[in-house]
């Protein structure tokens, strides 16, 4: 067991990083190089499928080295293959500045990860009624969105737009998944951003919500503004941001 032990080690490592470890001895070389192609391309076909953009973004051969480092470097906290893509995402949060990467590399990798995380979340719903007042009940934010602040422009990044420094104001978006099951993006205010983190943090009322917006936004929590903030709020029903209301 020992002997079989060191030599699974050995071969794992190679196929990882053959530049650096040796195959195992008594493996014919035609066979392992099958054993290389056929591990790394598994990786690489399931990470292109999730990054295409980052994959057009570096073009064909910084892309495979990219994905080569992540191959022999990274060691990954689940085996499961639909937790690889956030395991790459891991991987480029851990590399510092001298890596070479593009400083917007992990931020646009988990701006095309999130689409997924969003279209295969399985929580359930919580009891909520649709029809609920969202001015004076306490709103019901749905599982199946994501609000994201980003330091760079993700949603315009790609080959014809690669920028080297971050604009002044970051990046609010909103990913929710609609009744097709298809993910949706959407750039939104800081003020709508900072709604949905009141919303999703639970036991105030819509109308406290915005009062606690306006008082932080140093305006007066007016009639017209809790009207419009009112119809925000409806709106986000109507597709699907918010479920309703928590039910009595």
């Amino acid at each position: 067991m020992p002997d079989f032990r060191e030599r699974q080690s050995a071969f794992a490592a190679h196929l990882r990083d053959p530049e650096t470890h040796p195959p195992p001895p008594g493996i014919e070389p035609r066979r392992m190089a099958v054993y290389r192609e056929l591990f790394f391309n598994n990786i690489a076909g399931l990470l292109g499928g999730n990054f295409p953009v980052i994959r057009r973004t570096l073009d064909e051969a910084g892309w495979t080295a990219l994905v080569r480092r992540f191959y022999a470097e990274h060691r990954s906290r689940t085996p499961l293959f639909p937790e690889i893509a956030r395991e790459f995402i891991r991987f480029l949060e851990a590399r510092d500045d001298t890596s070479g990467d593009p400083p917007w590399l992990a931020e646009l990798a988990h701006y095309e990860w999130i689409e997924l995380a969003v279209q295969v979340d399985d929580s359930p719903l919580p009891a909520h009624d649709p029809d609920g007042d969202l001015l004076e009940g306490v709103p019901v934010v749905s599982p199946w969105i994501r609000t994201q602040a980003y330091r760079w422009p993700v949603h315009t990044l790609g080959p014809s737009h690669r920028p080297m420094t971050p604009p002044a104001e970051p990046t609010l978006l909103l990913v929710r998944r609609d009744a097709d099951g298809r993910a949706r993006f959407a750039a939104i205010s800081p003020l709508v951003y900072r709604l949905l983190e009141l919303a999703g943090a639970g036991g105030r009322s819509g109308r406290a919500c915005l009062q606690a917006l306006a008082s932080e936004a140093g305006i007066p929590a007016t009639d017209a503004f809790l009207a419009e903030g009112t119809a925000m709020l409806r709106r986000m029903r109507e597709e699907g941001t918010l479920l309703g209301t928590q039910p009595p």
